[in-house]
């Protein structure tokens, strides 16, 4: 008798989480999700509850396997896809948290970044883990919890503390604390973990003043990791695959190909370049990171991460009234021959690839008496573009080949208006697949490979269906011209040298 040949992504974001069942043609089948609360206790501050998020990817995850009517029993398995970065700790006895989740966006531990590369550290750091010494990761935010937490240190010495980025605060609560592990992706955001070594690095542990008791065990993306502990669904579900977000979103475009990208635009964009298992160590200040291990053999990828790219347009929503619903950008987009000058850089938590500017700050230059909404809604969406390209430039400087076309994905990318622009400003056709949660779907191909659903890389490849293709129609000057007034607005907004 052939077992069940559905699988159940769950999909945890900054904003939303989402549960998605796939089914073995690797079709959505169902879906559920729901926003919750941002926190800012301070400025440059965000914050999760973590229990929101537990709440809410439990309920998701029931509500999705009861509209696809296959029941738990019907579920192969499950993949977890993650906001990475963001830092739990909790009580190894009761499972609860001591904090608030620290969100991958926050900027607070900037000054302790700033003193650890005065003090030289970051050729070494860079070394072993691919990353730079930047408050997005998350071993400062760990130290700092343990730092501000009454006993917090103590009882993480003590053993009695776990952390985990989210998937792994979610696979212990699935698994009724029955496991603490996460993914070699997740495991590479830490500052923590040596990508070349692939184990946690005790002397980074030590610069980071992390008790090395804390942390999980590394374990392959397509792995099965531990079962749902029982009352959670119907039937015990293996947890078969854990990948962080972006790297998800490469899997799921069936990137597998060395040189082949994809650019994923949620809260914020990353783009993702296939290096095959060359770890590329970038000259323009781009990470080298896992983009996934199966069956031990590890695929590295270049990635250029934007803090804010979605995030702007929902600013523009909610921030400033500017519009109701991110989808009006489109059509805002469209209603005006061009930004009328205007130029918006989204430094609202910082500036990441290629210029790591945490101080940074959002800014709109170019106003006058005649910008209207509309101006200003493109200008968000022009920003997103102009951040691409820096990407996509940073990643050509590095030795890469120009790429043949990019992959996108993301809410954003359902943005007609945005996805001819991208291919404008990089000057290279861009796919939209028929299915835009790649994310999501990535996860799924890792929990498939675990449990047989799939067999192997090509029949994955083999399910990826391409929706739209955008040529680029921009003439040379006209880029020149926007290019131009993007490095201008850029030069005024950076707050120190961009090396």
């Amino acid at each position: 008798m052939a077992g069940p040949k559905h699988i159940l992504a769950i999909d945890q974001g900054t904003t939303s989480t989402r549960a998605i069942v796939f089914d073995a043609d690797a079709q959505p089948v169902a879906t559920a999700q729901t926003e919750f609360a941002q926190h800012y206790p301070h400025p440059g501050w965000v914050e999760h509850d973590p229990e929101d998020i537990w709440r809410d990817a439990l309920a998701t995850a029931r509500d999705a396997i009861a509209q696809s009517g296959v029941g738990a029993a019907g579920i192969a398995g499950i993949g977890i896809t993650n906001q990475r970065e963001t830092v739990v700790v909790w009580d190894r006895a009761t499972g609860e948290t001591i904090h608030n989740a620290i969100v991958w966006q926050d900027r607070r531990t900037a000054d302790l970044c700033s003193r650890l590369k005065r003090e030289g550290h970051e050729p070494a750091v860079r070394a072993k883990t691919g990353l730079l010494l930047d408050p997005y990761f998350s071993a400062t935010k760990l130290a700092w919890i343990l730092d501000h937490v009454d006993g917090a240190r103590l009882r993480a010495e003590r053993g009695e503390l776990a952390f985990g980025t989210i998937d792994s605060f979610l696979l212990w609560r699935l698994t009724g604390g029955a496991v603490h592990a996460t993914d070699v992706t997740n495991a590479s955001r830490t500052l923590l973990y040596d990508i070349h070594a692939q184990h946690w690095d005790p002397e980074l542990c030590a610069l980071f003043d992390v008790p090395m008791a804390l942390l999980p065990a590394v374990h392959d993306n397509s792995h099965i990791f531990g079962h749902t502990a029982d009352g959670l669904f119907d039937a015990a579900i293996p947890v078969a695959g854990i990948a962080g977000d972006q790297q998800a979103a490469l899997f799921g475009q069936a990137c597998f190909e060395t040189g082949m990208a994809k650019s994923t635009y949620g809260t914020g964009c990353f783009m993702l370049l296939n290096t095959g298992e060359q770890a590329v160590a970038s000259g323009n200040r781009l990470l080298t990171t896992p983009a996934y291990r199966l069956n031990g053999r590890i695929t590295y990828a270049l990635e250029g991460s934007i803090f804010i790219a979605g995030g702007a347009v929902k600013w523009l929503r909610d921030g400033i009234g500017v519009i109701t619903h991110a989808r009006e950008t489109n059509d805002m987009a469209t209603q005006v021959p061009d930004s009328h000058g205007v130029f918006m850089v989204p430094a609202f938590v910082g500036l990441g690839a290629p210029h790591w500017d945490p101080d940074a700050r959002g800014a709109i230059f170019g106003l006058t008496l005649g910008t209207t909404q509309a101006h200003l809604a493109r200008a968000a969406l022009e920003a997103v573009g102009y951040q691409t390209m820096d990407l996509a430039d940073a990643m050509i400087a590095d030795g890469g080949a120009p790429p043949a076309m990019i992959r996108v994905d993301g809410g954003m990318a359902a943005n007609d208006w945005l996805c001819q622009f991208l291919a404008d400003m990089l000057n290279v056709p861009v796919e939209r697949p028929r299915h835009l949660e790649t994310t999501a779907l990535g996860a799924a191909f890792h929990a498939g490979l675990a449990t047989g659903v799939w067999p192997d890389l090509d029949a994955l490849a083999r399910t990826w269906v391409r929706g739209d293709c955008f040529e680029p129609r921009m003439g040379p000057a006209a880029r020149a011209t926007l290019v131009a007034g993007w490095h201008a607005a850029l030069a005024k907004t950076l707050t120190g040298p961009r090396a």
